[in-house]
């Protein structure tokens, strides 16, 4: 049978997807992928509460009262605005953890044993990005248990085009952008620890080139009853 030309192409092109480009060096995998995203323990849920962006928090200095506000709003940064001492870090933080950096902060340059308060007024709906090889890509909210594979279900799943073992979680750790790779084929089996997801977190299902170029193949070829798996 004589293959069209289009097809022939596609095959060509088949044979050698296995060359894509790789992926950077500086992206965690393997195990090294679980210090970006560690996994959730089974049933366990955070011990306290970790502030996040968006949250509005107040501050208390005692008998400072032009130190302290009602409504300090973390940013995208995860930071907020504290009076003497600037821009703070506090996402990713325990209030009572955040009170202490604030507190010797303040004793360190500024006033002598200061006591201080932070608490969390507003809690921001907590929400996570899931993009790519999904078929309803987009945000959604998620609790203190929510996982990976539970964040990519809320974008009803991978495509049928999708790299599984490509998917990427992008996280601000201390400040820092960091991005690892899982395998969700290799979650799915109980191979690979599902791994939490927080709020700000995005995720990235890859594309997969010969899975996308078979399915050229079999539109164009007419074999879909032939050929309907990978």
């Amino acid at each position: 049978m004589k293959v069209p030309p289009r097809i022939a192409v596609l095959l060509g092109c088949a044979a050698v997807a296995g060359c894509a480009t790789p992926v950077a060096s500086t992206v965690k995998q393997g195990r090294d992928a679980y210090q970006v995203a560690q996994p959730q323990a089974e049933g366990k849920l955070p011990d306290v509460y970790k502030i996040g962006l968006g949250d509005e928090l107040s501050l208390a200095v005692f008998g400072e009262p032009d130190l302290s506000t009602t409504k300090l709003v973390v940013d995208e940064a995860g930071r907020i605005q504290v009076p003497l001492i600037g821009s703070v870090l506090v996402a990713g933080m325990s209030p009572d953890e955040a009170t202490n950096v604030i507190q010797a902060s303040l004793g360190a340059r500024y006033l002598r044993d200061p006591k201080v308060t932070l608490s969390v007024t507003t809690a921001a709906e907590k929400l996570v990005s899931v993009e790519g090889q999904v078929n309803h890509a987009g945000s959604y909210p998620i609790t203190a248990n929510t996982t990976l594979l539970a964040a990519v279900a809320m974008a009803q799943s991978p495509t049928r085009i999708a790299k599984l073992d490509e998917t990427m979680l992008f996280r601000n750790v201390n400040g820092q952008r960091m991005v690892a790779r899982f395998d969700i084929k290799r979650i799915r089996a109980g191979v690979d620890p599902d791994p939490q997801v927080f709020a700000g977190d995005v995720i990235v299902v890859g594309f997969s080139q010969s899975k996308s170029i078979y399915r050229d193949i079999i539109s164009m070829a007419g074999l879909l009853n032939v050929l309907t798996r990978f």
